[in-house]
Formats: structure tokens, sequence, C-alpha cells
């Protein structure tokens, strides 16, 4: 069994990795936290971050650990996939070097110099959790250190005020999307709307032969709409009997 440090338990919302042990656990309280979207790094001794997400709320941060061999990248992953299919929102992903400075992702975001390792060899993931939780985020980092000990470490934030409208970058979504096929998207259940359809709009411009099929009871409307912001109508494909969300055609 996992030798957790004494008083330490799981977060409902995650499974465990395999054989992961919790190494450091915190209820924190009352708390701000800045959680970057794209890359981080410093420069002249400031922090530059492409974009971030801010919040005040309760905070409980926890790390695990991974026996040697095991891979906190991948672990990281099944995390997302079994969130994704729980609709939350995807709000930043990267992996290695896309992800900035590990040194300063470690020490200045999350505080722990534990964390630190080399850039190659880390991911990072923020996402917003499905409504009726939705003003909670969870920021998961993953990294393999030079001396081969691995941690997957994860916050939780239940935000003290409403988070309001929060959207990925369209590399983002597409990211998930080319990964798993399907992007869930509790936007799409609805109306278009300004933000999420620009979003959508921009993240298949960014590949211009990507196929999909919207799915949901709105995926007509969706469809005008994106034929509207020039979306080549052999792109597109509707289903409303699908989940709302976006899925590749073979």
């Amino acid at each position: 069994m996992a030798a957790d440090i004494a008083g330490s338990v799981d977060l409902p919302v995650l499974t465990r990795p395999a054989h992961a042990e919790i190494v450091d656990y915190k209820k924190a309280g009352p708390a701000e936290r800045t959680y970057p979207q794209g890359a981080v790094s410093r420069i002249g001794g400031r922090l530059r971050l492409e974009s971030s997400v801010q919040a005040e709320g309760e905070l409980i941060t926890l790390t695990y650990e991974l026996p040697r061999g095991h891979d906190p990248v991948v672990a990281l992953n099944e995390v997302r996939r079994v969130l994704h299919k729980q609709s939350a929102i995807p709000l930043s992903w990267c992996e290695g070097r896309d992800c900035g400075s590990s040194n300063v992702i470690a020490n200045t975001i999350f505080g722990k110099s534990q964390l630190y390792g080399p850039d190659e060899q880390q991911a990072y993931l923020l996402l917003r959790l499905a409504p009726p939780h939705d003003d909670t985020l969870l920021a998961l980092y993953a990294i393999t250190r030079g001396n081969r000990k691995a941690y997957l470490h994860v916050e939780q934030l239940e935000a003290s005020t409403s988070l309001g409208t929060l959207v990925a970058s369209p590399a983002t979504l597409l990211r998930q999307l080319r990964q798993d096929g399907e992007l869930h998207l509790p936007a799409l259940a609805d109306t278009p709307d300004g933000i999420w359809l620009d979003l959508i709009a921009q993240c298949l411009n960014l590949d211009a032969g990507a196929r999909v099929i919207i799915g949901g009871q709105q995926a007509g409307e969706w469809e005008k709409a994106l034929l509207a912001r020039r979306i080549r109508a052999a792109r597109l494909e509707v289903d409303p009997g699908r989940e709302p969300g976006l899925y590749l055609q073979p």
C-alpha cells in the first residue's frame, strides 16, 4: 500500500496514479493563485506569462511520487481523459519545452523546488470543472527530475467568487481534439455565442484539413454559425444525437 503522509487524502475528482504515494499535502485555506495559459519564462528578473487565470478561494495541494520507471506525463494524460469525458473545460495544456521554464513553473507558480526538472520532461494542465462545480480550477504538473524521481503535483482551487467566462487558447483545443479525436464542450449545448464561436473557428483554422462532426441538439445552429465564419461546408457534419462537442471525422 502507498505510504502516504499522515492526514493526506486523494481529491474526489481524481483517480490516484498506479502505485503512487502522496508525499506532500496541504489544505491552504483562502489563497490567491495565478495559473499560466501558455509558456512561462522569466526575463530581466520578471515573470512573463503569455496569459493567465487568476482566482482566489479554498486551495488544496497534493504531490504524488510515482515509482521509478512510471511516467508522470502519462499519469497526467489519464486524468485529463477522465475529466474530459466529464466535460471539464481545458484552459491550458502543454508538454515539454512548449510549457516554458520548469524552474519558473516549479518555484514561482507552485512554490515547490521539488518539482524542478528538465524542461523536456514536463507537462502542465489547467482545467475548469464541469457544472455544478464550474467555479473550481484544477491544475496539474508532471515532472521527471534529473535524479529520475517522478512527481505529479495537483492543485484544486474552489473560487470564492464566480470565475465568469474563461476560455482556452485555440491551440489547446486543437491539441485535445487531435489527441482524443473528440472535444467535449458544454458551450455547444447552447446557441452559438461570440466568444466560443470565435474560439472554435480559430481552432479549426489552425488545421485546415481537419473535418469534424458537431454534436448536440444545437449542432445545426453551430454549423450555420461556423459557415458564416468561413469554415468550409465540406469540413462540417452535424449529429444532434451525440453529446455536445466536436468529433474528428475518420
